[in-house]
């Protein structure tokens, strides 16, 4: 079962992606991030890739597409908080964003 981030946890987590441009949600206990790309079909192309990962690890993000934006918000409902698989597929996308 998936649990919601220790304190401990957070601190050596999630210093990393903020540090690669993740940042907290004011409003909730999740991650966020926006990645803009060259045109539709790149920004599509991403998440395409990502939809990959997330289906395999049954995770799925909320995100907003238009044109070369793609704007993610990672949390897991089940938690009602941020839980490893959000730092998981954030890092996922990340490395996802390099192979461009």
């Amino acid at each position: 079962m998936t649990e919601r981030l220790s304190d401990t946890a957070r601190k050596t987590t999630l210093q990393p992606l903020l540090e690669s441009g993740w940042e907290l949600d004011d409003t909730r206990d999740a991650i966020k991030k926006t990645f803009k790309f060259s045109d539709f079909v790149e920004a599509f192309g991403f998440m395409t890739r990502a939809a990959i990962w997330a289906e395999k690890w049954n995770h799925h993000p909320e995100w907003f597409n238009v044109y070369n934006r793609v704007e993610v918000l990672l949390t897991t409902h089940d938690v009602k908080g941020l839980s490893a698989l959000d730092v998981k597929l954030a890092r996922k996308m990340d490395t996802l964003l390099g192979e461009l």
